[in-house]
């Protein structure tokens, strides 16, 4: 029976009865004769029935086409206040009409909002190209608007929305900067487009710098990464900007700049490593707080070299303070005192990252703090790039003491088979870890699915067993191309 009203009780509740609901998105699936137009399913908890919602849904303003991408990303919070959580869908590679010009590649996000009886059909759906969302501001090709998206509430209550712009050019000093990127920004009634050349920000504008094509956020802080930043004459070194969602100047407050050339980063900026390509973050309590003052991030290196293994890829770990002080405290990669396995080329691992606090309402320690690293090009015995996760405990004083490798057929379902890169897609929350498998290339999933195991089984303290979602089963719909996608 559907809810009268929203509860406003649960974060990730479309439908407003006070029960979680469930977001997969499969940015390759075939629309209405449209390849790679994109569709994302949302599973109403409770066994409420699954909605599917595209750019052919009932009351959307577009049109599914080959390539959109509908999908690519996509974030939820109350944008409205309603109490129902409202679902925000990012499509970069819409192409914008604008004066008779195709604008390819340019960009689109979608706000679905969620209702008492569901979400999808019958909703309230608003569609923005980058200047509709921000009049400010001009859409042109090749932006990528919204390739990545972070929203959340703020510690004052106030509903926020981060929107990736990486393929943005910046004009400064009269010279245009191609594919330096940006992001715009949301909160409240204030909404401002932000790139490395505004004040404060850390980073240099420059060429393909990518700023804003990976975002995280608490209620507390935000980070954009810029994986293609050169640091010196490194080129695809990468950094990270930290920010709070203190308004300060009619824009949030830049706290900090993060490379491996900065004081207390470990390694050394090189070419190609990517610092940023993934990041994640987590709320930290410190001993002398009663509240998540600080923050953990999260960051993936995936063309980091160990040694002279070429992209076996690492990850980092940051505490970061309200003052912008940061502690690196975790540098890991498979070359770890007793870390599982061994670097070899082409793991690319941290790819993905995926950091959480499993209890928010205790001082933080390693006990309640879980980090999950990609690493999609690692091969199992027989099986080439199969991919794994490798789960750490970053806090930890030895990082090999409690690490553990997730493989199909090893922590997870299913069959290791030939590039399914398994570790390519994941996130987490405070219960379960969620790792997608788009591009299983094992017969029974082979139009992907996505893995939802409760931290305290991959602990080792129970045995509750891992849900599996997939097209065909469970409700949803037997179509697809590569259900589970994350961003």
């Amino acid at each position: 029976m559907a809810a009268a009203t929203c509860t406003a009780g649960t974060t990730g509740d479309f439908n407003g009865d006070g029960v979680g609901d469930t977001v997969f998105a499969d940015p390759n699936a075939t629309v209405n004769g449209a390849k790679n137009a994109g569709l994302v399913r949302v599973v109403l908890g409770g066994g409420k029935g699954v909605s599917e919602i595209s750019q052919a849904t009932s009351g959307m303003s577009a049109t599914p086409e080959t390539g959109d991408g509908f999908g690519t990303s996509y974030a939820s919070y109350d944008a409205d206040g309603d109490g129902c959580t409202d679902l925000v869908v990012g499509a970069p590679y819409e192409d914008i009409l604008r004066d008779g010009t195709q604008l390819y590649d340019a960009g689109a996000i979608y706000v679905i909002h969620g209702t008492p009886t569901g979400i999808g059909a019958g909703s309230t759906i608003e569609a923005y190209s980058q200047d509709g969302f921000d009049s400010g501001t001009t859409t042109e090709a090749y932006d990528w608007f919204g390739y990545a998206l972070k929203a959340g509430t703020t510690a004052s209550d106030a509903p926020y929305l981060v929107v990736g712009v990486p393929g943005e050019n910046v004009t400064t000093g009269g010279k245009t900067y191609s594919d330096a990127g940006c992001i715009e920004y949301i909160q409240g009634t204030t909404k401002v487009p932000l790139n490395q050349d505004d004040p404060g920000i850390p980073g240099e504008v420059e060429s393909q710098d990518r700023f804003g094509s990976s975002l995280a956020g608490t209620n507390r802080y935000f980070a954009v990464g810029a994986p293609g930043e050169a640091i010196g004459d490194e080129q695809f070194a990468g950094g990270v900007a930290v920010f709070s969602h203190t308004l300060s100047s009619g824009m949030p407050t830049p706290l900090v700049g993060l490379d491996q050339d900065a004081t207390g980063v470990s390694g050394a900026a090189e070419a190609g490593d990517g610092f940023g390509t993934s990041i994640s973050m987590t709320g930290y309590r410190p001993s002398d707080q009663t509240y998540n003052s600080d923050v953990l991030l999260a960051v993936g290196l995936p063309g980091e070299d160990i040694g002279t293994t070429a992209d076996a890829g690492a990850a980092a770990v940051f505490r970061i303070q309200p003052s912008g002080a940061y502690t690196q405290v975790a540098g890991i990669d498979a070359n770890g005192t007793d870390v599982e396995g061994d670097p070899v080329a082409g793991d690319f691992m941290g790819q993905r990252v995926a950091i959480t606090n499993t209890d928010t309402s205790v001082v933080t320690s390693s006990a309640n703090i879980r980090l999950a690293v990609g690493e999609p090009g690692k091969d199992t015995a027989t099986v080439k790039d199969a991919g794994a996760v490798h789960i750490f405990r970053p806090l930890d004083a030895s990082l090999g003491t409690a690490d553990k490798v997730l493989t199909r057929g090893s922590g997870l379902p299913g069959t290791a088979t030939a590039r399914d890169y398994t570790g390519v897609a994941l996130t987490a929350g405070s219960v379960n870890l969620y790792v997608g498998v788009p591009y299983s290339k094992d017969s029974g999933t082979s139009k992907g699915v996505v893995y939802v195991q409760p931290w305290t089984d991959v602990d080792g303290t129970t045995s509750t067993g891992t849900t599996a979602y997939q097209p065909g089963a469970g409700g949803l719909p037997d179509a697809g191309a590569a259900f589970g996608s994350m961003r």
